[in-house]
């Protein structure tokens, strides 16, 4: 049996999902192919969503917003198990599947479950859930399969009480201890989010740094607030074994000789393009050795012309917002439908407690360029809407051209830092100044007049 589609789209991820819809409103047939049984991939099943889903409800049931005027101890509710984190990411799945599903439908998207393997370059074959073959030909192809976590040799991922970034969705149970190994976006999110239910943290990374692409200062200031809430780090020194204690708790061995008692370790060094069984070879793509696939950045074309990939089996930035652009692009390449140059800024979030958000260069950035710069700096707590919302963090920088007086870059720590940056992304994106944010009113009060204060900061500084 086979079946023949003008774009064929394997995986239904963000980059996946938009390049589907988009080819389909050009009047393509579309087939996107999804290893689950549901389509959302990773980003639906056990990334973004369900890290994010998390991170809010655990915000909610532990009163950590609160905490501002009631103090460190209280609760929402006293004792949260996993049974009260799992309900709620239960509906939003739920909700999120359906809404895709119906996008699909509407868009005249066909889907099918089963796991895609290339036999040349123009066909598929599709291996269902009960185990039947179907092959699949297609004039163009869409590689958007995301990425798996790395599992290391030297640790068991059977035992119940390690698990990896994938696994944690579904925590049996709520530890008083754990270890997070790897300082990334996902482990940096992940251990603030445990630490938040009070769970004791440790984070452990091979580097003597982390989140190098955050504004120094930004790192700084959230490294000191995570130190004041009890999490420990240990940089600079690589996991050498991991084994489990005689009293049952996973104990962590540093080359340094270090080592780390905890009740549960979470894995997050690392994930890889999960390509091993795309049957790549059989139409002439190869991988780097995390398993990810090289492009042309401005058409994601991969080395065979009429294949693209796209997502985070591409590698950075690993963002759902910029795989789904990336997905967007592919597919109007593809057909032929001209497209306007990227922004040159898009900006990053890490949904940590509290939210980082960043966009347009770092200050070390501004310095390394030889930019003639000042920077203004606004702290949450200096705004009424942070002293009526109990805020005692976060802070807000930008920076700014002694020249010509544009703005270069905006970091945020600190509650709705991810909804707030995008004031500074449109004005990045759109070439505006310091005048902007001084001439201009905000509501009050807002948050967002944390601009128009760390604008004034930079002015009352720069040469005039």
């Amino acid at each position: 049996m086979t079946g023949r589609y003008e774009f064929v789209v394997i995986g239904s991820g963000p980059s996946g999902r938009r390049a589907a819809i988009q080819a389909a409103k050009l009047g393509k047939s579309v087939l996107v192919i999804e290893g689950r049984m549901k389509v959302g991939g990773v980003s639906v099943h056990t990334g973004t969503i369900p890290s994010k889903t998390l991170r809010e409800t655990a915000l909610n049931l532990s009163g950590w917003r609160e905490r501002g005027f009631y103090g460190r101890s209280y609760r929402v509710k006293k004792e949260i198990g996993s049974q009260d984190l799992s309900i709620r990411l239960g509906k939003t799945l739920d909700y999120e599947v359906d809404v895709l599903e119906h996008q699909f439908l509407r868009n005249g998207v066909s889907t099918m479950a089963g796991f895609a393997r290339f036999l040349d370059a123009n066909r598929l074959v599709v291996t269902s859930p009960d185990g039947s073959e179907l092959i699949v030909e297609g004039e163009r192809f869409l590689i958007a399969v995301g990425t798996v976590p790395f599992h290391p040799d030297n640790i068991d991922f059977s035992d119940p009480d390690i698990m990896d970034s994938d696994q944690v969705v579904d925590v049996p149970r709520l530890p008083r201890s754990l270890t997070v190994v790897g300082a990334g976006v996902i482990g940096i999110e992940y251990a603030t989010i445990f630490s938040a239910l009070d769970v004791a943290v440790t984070v452990i990374e091979p580097r003597t740094s982390f989140l190098d692409f955050v504004d120094r200062e930004i790192i700084d200031e959230f490294v000191h607030q995570l130190r004041d809430r009890g999490v420990a780090f240990r940089l600079g020194a690589p996991v050498d074994k991991v084994e489990k204690g005689a009293d049952g708790r996973v104990l962590t061995t540093l080359r340094d000789g270090r080592v780390v008692r905890t009740d549960m370790l979470l894995y997050c060094a690392g994930r890889m393009g999960a390509t091993a069984d795309l049957g790549l070879d059989n139409c002439g793509l190869t991988t780097d050795v995390r398993g990810r696939l090289s492009i042309n950045p401005e058409t994601y074309q991969t080395d065979v012309a009429h294949i693209y990939a796209a997502g985070d089996v591409i590698g950075f930035p690993s963002l759902a917002s910029t795989s789904m652009e990336q997905g967007r692009i592919a597919a109007c390449h593809a057909f032929g439908l001209p497209l306007p140059p990227a922004p040159a800024f898009f900006p990053y979030g890490i949904y940590a407690v509290p939210e980082i958000s960043t966009v347009g260069m770092s200050e070390q950035e501004v310095r390394d360029r030889g930019i003639n710069y000042e920077t203004g700096i606004a702290r949450f707590r200096e705004t009424s809407r942070g002293h009526i919302m109990g805020l005692e963090q976060g802070l807000m920088k930008m920076i700014f051209s002694n020249k010509t007086r544009r703005l270069l870059g905006v970091h945020i720590i600190g509650e709705g830092a991810t909804e707030l940056i995008h004031i500074g992304q449109a004005v990045l994106n759109l070439k505006g100044t310091i005048d902007y944010f001084i001439e201009n009113t905000f509501n009050y009060p807002t948050l967002a007049e944390a601009y128009k204060i760390a604008a004034l900061d930079a002015w009352n500084r720069m040469a005039r």
